[in-house]
């Protein structure tokens, strides 16, 4: 065993001096890389002029009444509803003649009802939507020429429109009924899932820039971490026998690698937790209750190259970032070879990883910055949207025709809101 911590101790060092020296090179000749083919085109798109759309006035209790009622739903990682919201009001897209629009916006935040430690519930959430959709449906006529094909919905939770944060649950649940024909334009995105439809925008959660760019270090700070993780191995308290929650995968790592030299992992969230990141080569990615987390908008933000374990995840604007360039995939059953599979990755890949997640741009998609810039998140929504112009002549309904039964889903769900 003495032997083995001797020899991992050794290979550290030697990744440490051989990105050293390659990083010297680095930052006397190119920092970053331009991603190559459609995708660094698409990540560059500009989506105005290319979509106008119509932002409906809700009563305030579906949305600014909620968040003056608790104001930390703007720095929790649902809170790009809120957001985007506040950019749609004053963007260029927006058209105050819903004649002419190409989508239908329906400000709603569902995920702003928190519990005293900040975690969003979402019980209120399918009866508030409905409520919205019955009110835009009997005072505007938009809703009904297509049923909502030409209306999106910002639906940031666990498991997006299916409103709950236990899978099971959610599964149970399905997408709310209301909703199925609208654009939703989620965080969670798992392949073959009920809870994502085929036509969704997958968006990163938010993550507070300013904070984030508070904590930047020196990017010639040498990355002497291997592998980091600061977070959750094991949920005692939502699953007290173990094995069901992040499948199992986040246990493993820590069972399998708690006293490798080459792991910093703990459940300890430091105040250098930031820094701590740009000291690192790989940052772990795990799931946990859901796919996603916002540990991949940090290891992005950061330059850490992201490890990404979670079977089937569909990872955000996947049209305009090329993940499988920058991350590291791991299957979750692949676990027990962490550190085989990343003590295998050639130091070369390392750093084109490196100079691809140093890209400006690549940054720039994954964050909501207050106030709005050019090529981040909200412009990477509005590019997904307006790729699917124009909509197809089959959205609109001919007089008679109805999809949608008003009257689906669980009994509680029905209630008035």
């Amino acid at each position: 065993m003495r032997n083995r911590r001797w020899v991992l101790a050794v290979f550290l060092l030697f990744i440490e001096f051989c990105l050293r020296i390659e990083a010297f090179k680095f930052h006397r000749t190119q920092q970053t890389e331009r991603i190559s083919g459609s995708a660094g085109d698409v990540l560059e798109d500009d989506p105005f002029g290319r979509l106008k759309v119509f932002v409906y006035e809700l009563p305030s209790k579906y949305n600014k009444k909620i968040l003056q009622k608790d104001p930390r739903c703007l720095n929790h990682m649902f809170a790009a509803e809120i957001y985007m919201h506040r950019f749609l009001l004053s963007s260029p897209v927006r058209t105050l003649n819903p004649e002419e629009a190409d989508w239908f916006y329906t400000p709603v935040y569902t995920t702003c009802d928190l519990t005293p430690n900040g975690l969003p519930l979402p019980f209120k959430s399918p009866r508030m939507m409905r409520s919205a959709i019955q009110l835009i449906s009997s005072n505007w006529p938009y809703w009904n020429r297509t049923e909502g094909a030409d209306h999106f919905f910002i639906t940031p939770h666990d498991f997006g429109a299916c409103f709950h944060y236990l899978e099971e649950k959610a599964i149970e649940r399905g997408i709310l009924h209301l909703l199925q024909r609208a654009t939703l334009v989620q965080t969670f995105g798992q392949r073959n899932h009920v809870c994502l439809k085929d036509d969704s925008i997958i968006i990163p959660p938010y993550a507070p820039p300013q904070k984030m760019q508070a904590h930047l270090i020196p990017p010639s700070t040498p990355r002497s971490i291997f592998v980091y993780f600061r977070g959750l191995f094991y949920d005692v308290g939502n699953d007290p026998e173990g094995g069901y929650y992040a499948r199992g995968a986040r246990a493993s790592v820590w069972e399998n690698f708690k006293d490798n030299p080459l792991f910093d992992i703990s459940t300890e969230h430091p105040t250098t937790y930031y820094e701590d990141m740009q000291r690192a080569v790989f940052c772990l990615c795990p799931l946990g209750w859901a796919p996603w987390s916002p540990r991949l908008v940090e290891a992005v933000i950061f330059g850490c190259i992201p490890v990404i374990i979670a079977d089937d995840i569909v990872l955000p604007f996947a049209d305009a970032i090329p993940w499988e360039e920058i991350g590291v995939f791991v299957a979750e059953k692949d676990v027990p070879k962490l550190d085989t599979i990343l003590t295998s990755i050639p130091i070369d890949e390392i750093l084109r990883k490196q100079r691809l997640l140093a890209n400006p741009s690549m940054k720039q998609a994954m964050l909501f910055p207050q106030p709005a810039q050019p090529r981040d998140a909200f412009h990477q929504i509005l590019n997904g949207l307006a790729r699917k112009l124009p909509h197809d002549k089959r959205v609109y309904l001919k007089s008679g025709d109805k999809f949608l039964n008003w009257t689906a889903g669980p009994v509680a769900d029905l209630k008035p809101w």
